[in-house]
């Protein structure tokens, strides 16, 4: 099951992802640090992620449980921006990725780790 989660939706399930199972309270309290959103806007956009499925709640308290990992949605996530704008090619992504930023002698060793891992 694939769940189209925007932005703000991200927020609140990185919450979830970061401290785990929390109440829609504890949610809005991080938020409201992080974003300086109020209750109202947290407590939206967390019923919106109940109704699309990412996250289950229970009581007492509106706790609230992350139903997708945050693995799956980057993986959704990075599968439609290859296809929406690099025409589905992966090593066109990552090409820009390289053109565009100044790699470490570390980063490119991992780099290197990974295309042999995948070979």
């Amino acid at each position: 099951m694939e769940v189209k989660l925007f932005d703000a939706e991200l927020k609140v399930m990185d919450v979830l992802w970061r401290e785990g199972d929390a109440t829609a309270k504890h949610i809005s309290d991080v938020l409201k640090e992080e974003t300086g959103w109020n209750i109202n806007t947290t407590y939206t956009l967390i019923r919106r992620c109940i109704k699309k499925g990412a996250i289950a709640r229970s009581e007492p308290n509106f706790r609230c449980h992350a139903l997708i990992e945050k693995e799956a949605v980057q993986e959704a996530e990075t599968q439609e921006l290859i296809d929406k704008v690099y025409d589905g090619s992966a090593d066109k992504l990552f090409a820009a990725l390289l053109d565009r930023r100044k790699l470490s002698a570390e980063e490119i060793a991992r780099l290197r780790k990974l295309v042999d891992e995948w070979e």
